[in-house]
């Protein structure tokens, strides 16, 4: 039976190469927490009574669960309503500052009084109109149930006063996403009191502005970039959004957020904006060769390395700006310098003498360049597109869609183009299959005929379609029917592409061993990281991970999570079910990955591939996301550190830089097997 382990405040060194080898009979020293920064201690007399009230308001909440109040649409005019969400987010905030100690004075008392007055005064008000809030802009702050772990995650929205009293049905609203700057006691509770009093930067007239938490600190990454979609989801069910008129902006770290999510999901917004922050790993850390991790983590840098997406940037009107003395002007420099090599001039205002904020005149340029991006809206259909990225994880870009790369994390482009006359034209790398299929089912079909030139093969329609679909084998491009299974089952595809972290974006659920193991090395180390994960989780991402016991697992569980599995053959039915049908091998007596070999009594493998018992979705073994606490310093070190499977000897403990000692580690191959050259 599994003994989970609470993880308490230590200090423990974080190079994994300066610790001993640790014997079964030795303790282990807990992590030291980073995100968020320990606040001060209270007393009971202090914290009681907020317990007490929680207590009461969550009885209110399971009486309100069943409600089939929702928010209106009111005829003629927009109403923002509350939501059960919008009451129970507060308590979550409270909660959370509690248990994490996120009390950094004696004055946050107040706010927890204040954020359980809010849920009070929402119950109380639930489908009831929230607005007008404030004057001269109506303040909203409210929450959401995340798809990926079912916690409850805030956000805020600025409603400007002339549209406060709604406008007429049907006439959706521009949005401007802002994305926050980093602010490490910046908590829940903190956000939500903030947002409630106090107007952002960024004032738009006609537009809302909409402030998404995207789980505190952590760069607008992993979760954090799925919940900034989310947020706008939320708002969507309060308020008619114009879906063509959603800009992306943000300063500092958000501005990081912006570089990464707009170069990501490019084809959403009608423009971005990006303030200061950073835009790619090794020069913004001024990493030295000699100071270079292994190169699998370098690979992985690609995720976030936004130059390695530059040219999805081609399909949006982009403004960044910085301070003319500011550290983070080298953020737009280097983008600038990787734009120019698709001939493309980065618009980029530059602040007079300022350092680490805007010049008034400079917000002010941004801001008429946005006003005149959001007139224009997004073009659904652009006639020209042009698709970049390393990985399938971000694959489609307006009406193309890449399907499968010959290699992962090799450079992948396709650009097509709609000539005048009906003609397409395509030039692509680094690509196995593509489809071209318009993103609104309105436009018309492909028609019988229509001419394709794909990287100078020609090639001619022989009946309509909705959607082209094309794959090359031997260098030759070759129609796929569109009933076709492609990429065939077994290879990598968008969703199904690794690596470990990326099964955190979707929903997933964690499954803790029933049974004994067959090494108490094995079982030690797996008390101590699935404890590590959760508390990590729940402090740095701001959720509850849902949890359950390998003997509680269902048929439904397997066909809509992906499943985190924590244990080893032995102890765990779910790793035991599958443990001949993974890419590596484990036995009582061993790890073999390939060729290699490890004794299974102090090694542990950690991989992600497709579960065998449903290939929809993914089986993890023994790993949540990656990064760790010593990486929690910047945002830009917030990434995936191991790829899609790693060895780790476990007489080195865990650290705050890894888990043990990582001896092999590599990326499965396009079908999911070990690669012959996997190195350490």
């Amino acid at each position: 039976m599994l003994r989970i382990i609470v993880v308490r405040t230590a200090v423990v060194l974080s190079s994994v190469a300066l610790l001993p080898v640790v014997q079964a009979d030795e303790s282990w020293a807990p992590i030291v927490r980073r995100l968020p920064p320990p606040g001060i201690e209270l007393t009971a007399e202090q914290i009681d009574p907020l317990k007490k009230e929680l207590a009461r308001l969550h009885g209110l909440c399971e009486q309100h669960r069943t409600d089939t109040r929702r928010t209106a649409l009111r005829e003629g005019r927009r109403l923002i309503s509350f939501d059960l969400p919008d009451a129970e987010v507060f308590l979550k905030a409270v909660e959370y500052a509690i248990a994490h100690r996120e009390f950094y004075s004696e004055k946050d008392l107040e706010k927890a009084r204040w954020a359980l007055s809010q849920a009070a005064y929402r119950l109380s008000h639930l489908g009831d109109d929230a607005l007008p809030l404030r004057e001269p802009r109506g303040l909203f702050v409210g929450g959401f149930r995340s798809v990926i772990d079912g916690s409850l995650q805030p956000y805020a929205a600025e409603i400007p006063a002339s549209l406060v009293d709604g406008v007429p049905a049907g006439h959706g609203v521009p949005v401007y996403i802002w994305l926050h700057g980093r602010g490490d006691k910046s908590t829940d509770l903190h956000f939500l009191q903030q947002r409630a009093t106090r107007a952002g930067q960024l004032q738009v007239d006609d537009a809302i502005v909409l402030h998404p938490f995207g789980r505190h600190c952590i760069g607008f990454k992993s979760a954090g970039e799925v919940d900034v979609f989310e947020a706008l989801q939320a708002l969507g069910r309060k308020v008619e959004i114009d879906r063509d008129r959603v800009v992306l902006a943000g300063f500092s770290m958000g501005g990081a957020g912006a570089w990464h999510i707009g170069a990501h999901y490019t084809d959403h917004f009608a423009a971005v904006h990006t303030g200061a922050g950073f835009a790619e790993t090794r020069l913004y850390n001024r990493i030295a060769d000699e100071a270079l991790p292994p190169p699998f983590e370098q690979t992985l840098w690609k995720t976030y390395d936004v130059p390695n997406y530059a040219r999805n940037l081609l399909n949006v009107p982009l403004i960044a700006y910085s301070g003319e003395i500011d550290k983070q002007k080298q953020a737009a420099d280097v983008m600038a310098a990787a734009l120019a090599q698709h001939d493309y001039e980065l618009k980029h205002v530059i602040g007079p003498g300022m350092g680490h904020k805007y010049h008034p005149d400079s917000l002010a340029e941004v801001q008429t360049f946005l006003a005149d991006a959001v007139k224009r809206g997004r073009d659904r259909y652009p006639r020209e597109v042009h698709l970049q990225t390393p990985t399938l994880r971000y694959n489609k870009m307006h009406w193309v869609e890449l399907l499968a790369m010959e290699q992962h994390w090799r450079d992948a482009r396709i650009d097509a183009q709609r000539t005048e006359g009906g003609r397409l034209v395509i030039a692509t790398k680094n690509v196995r299959s593509l489809q071209l299929a318009p993103s609104d089912a309105s436009r018309p079909r492909y028609a019988q005929g229509t001419a394709i030139d794909i990287d100078g093969q020609q090639l001619t329609l022989g009946a309509d379609q909705l959607s082209l679909r094309l794959a090359k084998q031997q260098g030759r491009w070759h129609w796929v029917a569109p009933d076709a299974d492609e990429p065939p089952v077994g290879h990598k595809r968008h969703g199904l592409q690794g690596p470990i972290d990326d099964a955190f974006l979707e929903p997933f659920l964690v499954v803790t061993p029933s049974g004994e193991f067959g090494s108490p090395q094995v079982k030690r180390w797996v008390e101590f990281e699935l404890a590590h994960f959760l508390a990590r989780w729940r402090a740095v991402y701001r959720g509850e991970p849902r949890i359950k016991r390998d003997d509680e697992l269902t048929d439904a569980d397997r066909q809509g999570f992906h499943l985190i599995a924590f244990g080893d053959p032995q102890s765990n039915r779910l790793l035991s079910e599958v443990a001949d049908r993974l890419p590596l091998a484990w036995s009582a007596g061993e790890v073999r990955a390939g060729d290699r070999s490890f004794a299974a009594a102090h090694h542990v493998p950690l991989l992600i591939c497709p579960n065998p018992e449903n290939p929809k979705r993914y089986v993890v073994l023994n790993s949540g996301p990656t990064h760790r606490e010593a990486h929690d310093r910047t945002n830009s070190l917030q990434n995936p550190k191991l790829p899609d499977w790693a060895i780790v000897d476990i007489r080195i403990a865990p650290s705050d830089s890894a888990p043990g000692k990582v001896v092999a580690a590599d990326f499965f191959n396009e079908q999911w097997q070990v690669r012959a050259e996997s190195s350490p």
